[in-house]
């Protein structure tokens, strides 16, 4: 039996916490476990979230002190060393890491053992961390990158301008292990169900941040034609102005706070459209993310309201899985749920078709694509 060692040097993702990340960290393990891999886990935050069938799953941290400044990126260095050295103690057989600023630990883990190393990168971290946060340390950011980019037997990139973002960072030997594997979703974890009698409930599932256009969610329900009810499942900095603004519109909108990844598919049970309000960006190249929450959705069975940005569109057929609207519109997208609520024949024949998408998508195959041709 395979002995994979999962690395997560990211203190700001507990690996068994209710974030986006949190998830996808999850579904990768399974999906390892799946294929009959015995997996420890070597992390700096575990979170308190433990899923019962990953509850045996051995972990290993080492903490990073909260904080911002150039300390915080010493520690997550020392981090990476100190998880790195104790995975070639194991003896791990293969690593899989999830790229991280400053993390060298698939390099120093590949390099003692001579095993396989994967790197899953999922968003272009230095520039991320450079224009909404603060990075101290930009050159030791970047000579990190480069070294698990060398190192890496296979870089499995969420989308093709991660991937573009990556090869700019990478040698000219590297580019050929790059692979793009856009997310999946556990169709075990989430089915349909049928909708609940009465006026339709429209969802939205997320971490209430900007990005991810909430307040134009509710300006759409204000403006709409009153057909359809609200509910936001999730909770973050956004919240209480979320709230504020809901009560100003006189939006009438069901928060229920953050659930846990085994706790949504209840919060989406009854449910009959889904949203992904993607509000426009200065850049294009800035909406490079896969949208975990829009296969999920369609793993319910969920007709999918989105906005046209990024890589949505090549998730949602217009027309047969849901229907795409321009970002930043909510007059657009108050047009796109007023019709998908009045309309419960076309919601039918969208379902069948957005849960048949996910059931192609699983993290298996996933997985499967990003070892494809790894010698493993």
């Amino acid at each position: 039996m395979r002995h994979v060692g999962y690395v997560c040097v990211d203190p700001g993702i507990p690996v068994f916490g209710s974030k986006g990340a949190s998830v996808h960290v999850q579904e990768i393990i399974r999906s390892w476990r799946a294929r009959g891999a015995d997996v420890t886990v070597y992390c700096t935050r575990i979170g308190d979230s433990v899923p019962g069938d990953l509850a045996g799953v051995r972990v290993v941290t080492h903490p990073v002190p909260r904080g911002t400044g150039p300390e915080r990126e010493r520690s997550q260095r020392d981090a990476a060393a100190a998880l790195a050295a104790q995975a070639v103690a194991d003896g791990v057989t293969a690593v899989y890491e999830r790229y991280s600023l400053f993390s060298d630990a698939l390099a120093r883990i590949t390099g003692a053992l001579s095993v396989p190393g994967i790197l899953e990168v999922n968003a272009p971290l230095i520039d991320e961390q450079r224009t909404h946060r603060a990075l101290h340390d930009e050159g030791a950011a970047l000579r990190a990158l480069g070294i698990q980019l060398s190192a890496a037997t296979v870089i499995a990139c969420v989308s093709d301008p991660v991937a573009a973002w990556v090869a700019g960072h990478a040698s000219s030997g590297s580019l050929s292990r790059i692979v793009t594997a856009p997310n999946g979703v556990n169709v075990q974890r989430i089915a349909p169900t049928p909708e609940a009698d009465g006026t339709p409930t429209v969802v939205f599932v997320g971490t209430l941040k900007p990005w991810h256009g909430v307040s134009d969610l509710i300006e759409a329900m204000a403006l709409s034609d009153g057909s359809w009810k609200l509910r936001i499942v999730g909770d973050g900095p956004e919240a209480a102005n979320l709230r504020a603004l809901a009560g100003a519109r006189g939006v009438d909108a069901d928060f229920t706070g953050a659930l846990t990844p085994a706790e949504v598919p209840r919060a989406l049970a009854g449910c009959a459209i889904a949203v992904a309000p993607y509000p426009r960006t200065e850049r294009e190249e800035e909406q490079y993310f896969s949208p975990l929450k829009i296969y999920e959705y369609c793993a319910a069975g969920l007709p999918v309201v989105a906005s046209a940005v990024g890589q949505v569109p090549d998730i949602i057929d217009h027309g047969v899985t849901g229907l795409l609207v321009d970002p930043s519109h909510p007059a657009a997208l108050a047009a796109a749920l007023d019709e998908l609520a009045g309309a419960p024949l076309a919601r039918r024949a969208m379902s069948r078709a957005a849960r048949r998408f996910a059931e192609d998508h699983s993290w298996d195959a996933v997985l499967d694509a990003i070892l494809e041709g790894a010698t493993l």
